[in-house]
């Protein structure tokens, strides 16, 4: 017999919390758009921070075409990341875009050649990994709380994790790298 409507729908919301996590952890996610990027997929590469696409890849948010609404937080993404006017085109027409389009109207972060997508997204990562990472886990914690929050409370926010990071012993390394005129080498500390 079929599944009951609450079954599948918490299943569904259960599958979805990956979105939401990709969201707020605290690391950035970068998001390899190869191929093609559509439904549930597209919508968990806008949970991440960047997105970074092969030229050849096609991108479309599908759902309409097939008769879904949409899941996965696509919709919450691409609101906050296009605006409502623009996610509503995605959503309703759901045209199909080349990566170069997607880059155009800012829902992709990079457009590479097909060969060089895998080097270029690790490398992307590789280069975040390799960052201060307590202060970019702040970083995308001051942006998510922008999304939603009053202006006074992001201020309070900014000032807690700004403070927060001048003890840290990356920005210490950071200083010292500047005035040796070399490049920083970051430990997450």
């Amino acid at each position: 017999p079929p599944l009951p409507f609450e079954v599948k729908m918490a299943n569904l919301r259960r599958g979805m919390e990956v979105s939401r996590i990709l969201h707020q952890m605290p690391k950035p996610v970068v998001a390899q758009l190869d191929g093609a990027a559509a439904g549930a997929g597209l919508s968990m590469a806008l949970s991440c921070d960047l997105r970074i696409a092969s030229e050849s890849c096609k991108i479309t948010t599908a759902f309409a075409k097939v008769g879904f609404s949409g899941d996965y937080g696509g919709t919450y993404f691409l609101t906050q990341l296009l605006g409502s006017a623009r996610a509503r085109e995605l959503y309703l027409m759901s045209p199909v875009l080349t990566a170069k389009e997607a880059h155009a109207i800012g829902m992709v972060t990079k457009v590479v050649p097909d060969a060089e997508i895998d080097a270029a997204a690790h490398e992307l990562a590789l280069s975040l990994a390799q960052g201060p990472s307590i202060a970019l886990g702040f970083i995308k914690r001051n942006i998510n709380n922008a999304e939603h929050l009053a202006l006074e409370d992001c201020f309070d926010g900014e000032a807690i994790h700004h403070t927060r990071c001048s003890d840290t012993e990356d920005h210490k390394e950071a200083a010292k790298a500047f005035v040796e005129k070399r490049k920083p080498t970051f430990k997450g500390a």
